[in-house]
């Protein structure tokens, strides 16, 4: 028995006990209570288990004061008799006048302190100690979680006047405690490391200096460890167990050292696989969704695979409801079991209604004309997540939120209820950058992706730097025609000094009126193209190359060409920024139609591939290819349609713009083809915490520009290589891109630039 409750007992054989020494039993004629300050005599009275008329003894006064201290509003209760007059003088417990709380870095404070209120402390509650004990049980139980051993929690409660108090709960939370070693104790088939290597937690690499890796959590190790069963059932390894986990910490509570024991179990293969239920569908064009074999080694991975497969499939043909079950028979003699996939598909269904809500700016066919599901159609799962992902590519909704429930009364029949979130689609944005080529960079814009809420979009802007000064203004309509053919505008001048660009000494203004349509192939294909008529002004610098010189000579400083590009573009990444799998195709053919003052073509290629290696590394090839020639009158492309290579974004650690040919000047001319292969490791540059924002990376560059208009061949002594190091950073105030590359291969003369950056920041 607790001394509370011993203290109760007590109290109310006191109260009994006074109540007999003044009177024997009576009837209770009127009842007052004396001493409360905040809580109402209503409150009281509700609570008493007696009234009026009732009769009081000796044995049901301490049933009197039980109950009232069963509220948690009083520290002290007394019954005493005037007359028939029942008198209940009460001390209320203080309330809280306020809490603070102090030193807590790990926990926010915000969620602590509706923690707190949902338990019944909180300012104007009235003060329970024992409450107060709970939370700082609570406390040390979920920073021992996060691995802070250290932690020590003083609570202070001060007296205030009119019988209030606060609380101070000062919070010391102390180092967290490291991992110094995982050891896993009875793995036969596979070793430590490789084990380990599947953990989150674990004794970090010696590069990965601001890992969070060996900081102990229980959540974590949990997690690892469902990931350490995963892994064996996965190889076949069905009666794997994990016969205890012991973690265990040094007195100064600064490490923590883990030891698993496991029991492997046996392999497991495959003895049979079974389709069974009311399949509804020809079991031929099932059987290809198992990618499980008999005689193979049972994995639950694949187990599950196909299961869902199953499930999509059948959900993808209307069987919007069906459920696919794995039923195992386990013959442990023989190391063998049998799978038999059990099929409930439910009734076919069909879309009633799609229902829109939440546009109140966007008209309902912006949304309708991305929807791959429609209305009195047969339900597909695979069509209604498209749908829901093609509405989040837009940009003009944060959420977008779709439901399927059945029609009442009906079992044929759902409704898709579509709501969405609408976010701004308009920006206005000025911004200030630097590159190490340009100098520094101003730039202004205005756009809106949602112009007037017909999902059209928008823009004007301007750029000014060292080397380019550029006004543009662009409109595109992405719905010209109901299939999905888009059709845009763009209107620019632009004004360029290419000596500021480690280019030969000449500048250029070009004015640009262009039109352009856009063609959807498939979800991941798209033709583009345009047509644009340009008219550039050639200016000569202060020092200009005979070549310029000769060029100006033949062909004049003033051309008017008529521009036509198409582009077939591919990509199935699974995200625009920082991807990790897989891959961009681009491929554009430029050409200047006849009648142009200058005629030529420039085709370019471009594939990044990406694979990921594990949930931390990726490894990104890139290669880009680039051609181009005269064609009619002109025999050769004009040397400022070149292509140039050197530094960010072709082969890092030469200066920009100055590989391949030079003119009479020594400046870099540039050619008429480009070959550029880059391979990079990636890796989160500061933990899984900033793997969004931030990439670092391993990279190895091969490249350069070739003049095949004249007898240059590419050959590999041509080529030019470095390696190093890259950090991207998706900052809060914009882009910024370094790399430090060291040349692997270089020619006497090479301009070396090991460390280059751009930054740019909007703001």
């Amino acid at each position: 028995m607790s001394l509370f409750s011993r203290t109760l007992i007590l109290l109310a054989l006191m109260g009994g006990l006074l109540l007999s020494q003044q009177a024997s039993a009576f009837v209770v004629e009127d009842i007052r209570v004396e001493g409360l300050q905040r809580i109402s005599a209503g409150t009281v009275f509700n609570y008493l288990p007696i009234k009026t008329g009732d009769e009081v003894d000796a044995g049901n006064s301490s049933h009197i004061i039980r109950t009232l201290y069963k509220t948690g509003f009083f520290k002290d209760i007394r019954l005493e008799q005037d007359g028939n007059v029942l008198i209940v003088f009460v001390r209320e417990r203080p309330a809280i006048a306020e809490i603070n709380i102090t030193g807590n870095k790990e926990l926010d404070t915000e969620p602590l302190m509706a923690g707190l209120k949902d338990i019944g402390l909180a300012e104007g509650r009235v003060f329970k100690r024992a409450l107060l004990e709970k939370v700082e049980q609570e406390l040390n139980r979920q920073y021992f979680a996060r691995g802070k051993y250290g932690i020590k929690i003083q609570s202070t409660v001060t007296p205030l006047e009119r019988n209030r108090v606060g609380l101070d709960i000062e919070i010391s939370e102390g180092l967290t405690a490291r991992i110094k070693h995982i050891n896993i104790i009875g793995n036969r088939a596979y070793e430590d490391d490789e084990l380990l290597d599947k953990f989150e937690l674990g004794v970090p690499s010696w590069y990965a200096v601001f890992s969070s890796r060996d900081k102990y959590s229980k959540q974590a190790l949990s997690g690892d460890l469902e990931t350490l069963r995963s892994f064996y059932l996965d190889r076949g390894y069905i009666d794997f167990k994990i016969e205890s986990t012991q973690v265990s910490i040094t007195p100064d509570k600064k490490d923590i050292y883990i030891t698993v024991v496991i029991d492997e179990g046996d392999v497991f293969t495959l003895s049979d696989i079974k389709l069974a239920g009311d399949l509804e569908l020809n079991p031929e064009e099932l059987f290809p969704l198992i990618h499980l074999k008999r005689g193979a080694v049972f994995s639950r991975k694949k187990l599950t695979a196909s299961a869902d497969r199953l499930n999509r499939h059948y959900s993808d043909v209307g069987y919007a409801f069906a459920n696919v079950n794995t039923i195992p028979d386990i013959d442990r003699e023989k190391m063998q079991v049998a799978i038999t996939f059990f099929v409930d598909p439910g009734k076919r269904v069909y879309v009633r209604y799609i229902n829109i809500s939440g546009n109140t700016n966007t008209r309902d066919e912006v949304l309708r004309r991305e929807l791959r599901q429609m209305e009195s159609a047969w339900f597909s799962g695979e069509k209604t997540r498209l749908s829901r992902e093609r509405l989040q590519r837009l940009g003009f909704f944060s959420e977008v939120n779709m439901e399927t429930p059945a029609v009442p009364g009906s079992t044929d029949q759902l409704d898709v209820n579509l709501a969405v979130t609408e976010a701004a689609s308009g920006q206005f944005s000025a911004g200030v950058g630097f590159t190490q080529t340009q100098g520094v960079i101003f730039n202004a814009s205005i756009s809106e992706n949602n112009f007037l809420g017909t999902g059209n979009r928008f823009s004007a802007g301007f750029d000014t730097s060292d080397a380019t000064k550029k006004l543009s203004l662009s409109y595109t309509n992405p719905y010209y025609t109901i299939d999905g053919v888009s059709q845009g505008y763009e209107l620019s001048y632009r004004e360029t000094d290419f000596s500021e660009l480690n280019i030969s000494s000449y500048s250029t203004d070009v004015g640009r009126l262009g039109v352009h349509f856009g063609i959807p192939l498939t979800e991941y294909d798209r033709f583009r193209f345009s047509l644009a008529y340009e008219h550039t002004t050639f200016f000569l610098g202060s020092s200009p190359s005979d070549e310029i010189e000769e060029f100006i000579e033949t062909n004049g400083d003033k051309f008017s060409d008529f521009e036509l590009v198409g582009s077939w573009i591919h990509d199935t990444r699974d995200r625009a920024i920082f991807p990790n799998r897989g891959n961009r195709q681009v491929f554009t053919i430029e050409t200047n139609t006849p009648g142009s003052d200058l005629q030529y073509y420039r085709v370019r290629y471009s594939n990044a591939l990406y694979f990921q290696l594990t949930n931390s590394l990726t490894l990104k090839l890139n290669g880009e290819l680039g051609y181009g020639d005269g064609y009619g009158e002109d025999d050769e492309l004009p040397f400022f349609r070149n292509f140039y290579a050197g530094g960010i974004g072709s082969v890092r650690g030469f200066e920009e713009n100055t590989l391949g040919p030079q003119d009479s000047q020594d400046d870099a001319l540039g050619a008429n083809a480009r070959i550029v292969g880059q391979m990079e490791l990636l890796f989160p540059a500061f933990g899984d915490d900033f793997k969004d924002t931030v990439r670092a990376g391993l990279f190895v560059d091969v490249g350069n520009v070739f003049d095949l208009a004249g007898d240059e061949k590419v050959e590999w002594d041509l080529f030019r290589a470095s390696t190093g190091l890259m950090l991207s950073w998706f900052s809060p105030v914009g882009a910024l891109s370094f790399s430090w590359g060291y040349p692997i291969k270089e020619e006497e003369g090479d301009d070396i630039k090991n460390l280059q950056f751009r930054i740019g920041s909007g703001f």
